[in-house]
């Protein structure tokens, strides 16, 4: 391998924030280089450099060993730097061929489109990737993986030898995941470079070669991926080793049952489940993706319809016949697509926190007193330590831990005392988890009682008092004190002896 970029003494200063603090960073020809670091630490800016959407103050950047200045993200895309944003920049409406060409249309000397050209070379480029897409659809009507497979194929077409990864198994399956890592390693046996950015660390052993790790706008460290492990890279990313992040399980014992769900099934020939949800206690859903586990939750609050089900708050019997009546009765559910389903990200943060609570703040004249919702949202803010200028902000400016709590926000406002948390870290990185964790083990303490669905183990072992455990769709078993381990978790999720880590 030889070296394809250099990036030498990068400084980028916004008022009142030093983001970057003479940054290096150097990536190979064929090389899979994973770059690392919480939220803030100053990634996205780099990238933005590189792919010459920002200016660095000072610095150099070198790409095979010659100084490139790029004014604009045109010039970064003409010196071989692809770049993958979390949020996709295709057009929904057009299909796979028009977005990969869009802007750099193949013509005649007519003007006219040579589109059978087009299609051929779009066909080229997913034959080089090993996938296959439907070139006649537009790509809105594509799974998330092959949307982005097209956005790699996008930047591939304009012949990119370093191609940018923005977390990009996000919103992706494992299955989906494995597809996008083989597709990278193809790459990397093609020479293509790749800088890998991801909040999934376990991926980072999967699929690269070496690891850069930003803290505070500064480097931290950069070594091979054998010479690393989950709890070192954490520990540069933070501070503190993975277990600091998770605060102390209580000592007492749990307050009464508050929730009881009894016999609830699924479908006419599925298994029938029962459990109980005791005040001031996270209970914790573990097992494989598939194994039943949201959706049981969405059985219980009505969300989807069940063949049979008996749900007892408090000890009375309650009917829960979709979410509005689950609400009514104080249940609350963080989705597991907070964006999609949790949150409207162009409203404000007070608008998302009164939401569905609009008669709380309801005036004489039938109008909302946004002064009482504006003194609400602010309470909350300062008491789940929502960092944001002020309740105006729009949610979309908001990082995915503090748009987590937003939805949490909103559910303590409506006075609901069990909440459903479902994948709460998801797309959070490893400091706004330990926020999350502080946060759910503070609302506990407080009386408030947590189900937890989760796919990541370590969490599951480090934040559940119980966890019950599934398995095709049945709860195998509920562990409790020393019996929450992962080798237990795992021997009844897989339904075997031998296990080694979940999905």
């Amino acid at each position: 391998m030889s070296s394809l970029l250099q990036l030498e003494n990068i400084c980028k200063s916004y008022p009142g924030v030093h983001a970057l603090k003479s940054i290096n960073l150097s990536v190979e020809r064929g090389e899979i280089h994973a770059l690392l670091g919480e939220n803030g630490a100053g990634k996205s800016t780099l990238m933005k450099i590189l792919a010459g959407v920002e200016h660095q103050d000072r610095g150099t950047i070198l790409i095979d060993g010659l100084e490139r200045h790029f004014a604009t993200y045109n010039e970064a895309i003409a010196a071989g730097i692809g770049i993958v944003f979390q949020e996709f920049s295709l057009i929904p409406y057009l299909n796979a061929v028009e977005n990969i060409f869009l802007g750099h249309e193949k013509v005649n000397a007519f003007g006219l489109l040579r589109k059978r050209e087009m299609r051929n070379k779009t066909i080229e480029l997913f034959d080089r990737l090993g996938v296959t897409i439907n070139l006649d659809c537009a790509v809105r009507h594509l799974s998330v993986a092959e949307q982005q497979f097209v956005e790699i194929a996008k930047a591939l077409a304009l012949e990119a030898r370093l191609l940018i990864l923005d977390e990009p198994t996000a919103t992706l399956t494992p299955s989906e995941a494995e597809l996008l890592f083989e597709i990278m390693r193809e790459l990397k046996r093609q020479g293509v470079a790749v800088i890998f950015i991801s909040h999934h660390l376990e991926e980072i052993f999967q699929v690269c070669d070496r690891i850069s790790v930003l803290r505070d706008g500064a480097n931290v460290g950069a070594m091979n991926v054998a010479d690393s492990d989950i709890d070192r890279l954490v520990e540069m990313m933070v501070g503190r080793r993975l277990e600091a992040s998770f605060p102390p399980k209580p000592t007492a014992a749990p307050g009464p049952v508050l929730l009881e769900v009894r016999d609830i099934q699924l479908t006419r020939n599925g298994p029938r489940n029962s459990f109980s949800l005791h005040k001031g206690e996270i209970l914790g859903f573990a097992g494989l993706v598939g194994s039943g586990r949201t959706e049981l939750a969405l059985g219980v609050m009505g969300a989807i319809p069940t063949v049979s089900k008996q749900v007892f708050l408090r000890g009375e019997a309650v009917h829960l016949g979709d979410p509005a009546q689950a609400l009514a009765h104080g249940i609350g559910l963080l989705p597991e697509s907070r964006k999609a389903e949790g949150l409207i990200v162009d409203f404000s943060i007070r608008e998302n926190i009164s939401l569905n609570n609009l008669g709380k703040y309801e005036g004489a004249t039938g109008l909302i007193n946004r002064s009482k919702e504006a003194d609400t949202s602010a309470e909350l803010m300062k008491q789940l330590s929502i960092k944001a200028p002020s309740s105006e902000s729009r949610v979309l400016n908001l990082s995915g831990g503090n748009q987590q709590k937003v939805v949490i926000a909103r559910w303590i406002n409506h006075h609901c005392d069990v909440l459903i948390f479902d994948e709460p870290t998801r797309g959070i990185d490893v400091g706004a988890k330990a926020e999350i964790y502080a946060l759910m083990r503070k609302l506990t303490e407080q009386g408030f009682a947590i189900i937890m669905i989760s796919s990541e183990l370590p969490e599951v072992i480090g934040m559940c008092d119980r966890v019950a455990v599934f398995h095709k769709g049945a709860i195998v078993k509920v562990l409790q004190d020393s019996a929450v381990n992962p080798q237990e978790v795992m021997r009844h999720a897989t339904g075997s002896q031998h296990s080694e880590h979940i999905h």
